[in-house]
């Protein structure tokens, strides 16, 4: 009896598939501006509408229904994206212009190191220590726990101080920073 009313379900929410997908996904792209990210919202739109497929079909208009999901999750990922360009411009807020005769080969090893770590070892490394920013401003820009940070930084510096062979890790961060045009410096970082 319960494989009956599933199976049910399950070609009715395929009919609606099928006859809403692509104007669900034409909202996404007019919300969004984004036509890449336009099939992705209307496909996740549609899962999270097949994990309530009895309250969709039981609404009075199902296809305003998914139309306001699409609606809420646009506006999700606009805010999200906002939220990064904050980021990503406290980032380079920070910035100072690059000095001249730089160590190209220390600069590539710590490079290279840092493209080693897990992202946010390697956002929590270089936002302290290349751009000396605080435990709370580094929370504030990478959206984390104050505590996440900390955790973060100090193992990502054990990472590094491994992956380049020395104990001077923090120095050589600190040269290939100042000679990228990074603000910052390491004894200044670990004192917040």
């Amino acid at each position: 009896m319960g494989t009956v009313v599933d199976d049910a379900a399950s070609v009715e929410f395929h009919d609606f598939f099928e006859r809403h997908y692509s104007e669900l996904a034409r909202l996404a792209h007019l919300l969004t501006g984004e036509s890449d990210a336009a099939d992705d919202l209307a496909a996740d739109a549609l899962l999270a509408l097949w994990h309530r497929w009895d309250r969709v079909r039981a609404a009075d208009h199902p296809v305003a229904y998914a139309r306001g999901v699409v609606a809420n999750m646009a506006r999700s990922r606009i805010r999200s994206a906002v939220r990064e360009r904050r980021r990503i411009t406290l980032f380079w807020s920070q910035r100072e212009d690059r000095t001249e005769n730089p160590d190209v080969p220390g600069m590539v090893d710590v490079q290279e190191a840092l493209r080693r770590l897990p992202f946010r070892k390697r956002a929590c490394v270089v936002l302290r220590h290349s751009f000396d920013l605080s435990e709370k401003d580094t929370a504030l820009a990478l959206g984390v726990s104050v505590g996440t940070v900390k955790s973060q930084t100090s193992k990502g510096m054990a990472e590094l101080q491994r992956l380049l062979g020395s104990r001077d890790a923090p120095r050589r961060m600190h040269a290939a920073a100042l000679r990228a045009g990074g603000t910052g410096g390491i004894t200044g970082a670990r004192g917040r």
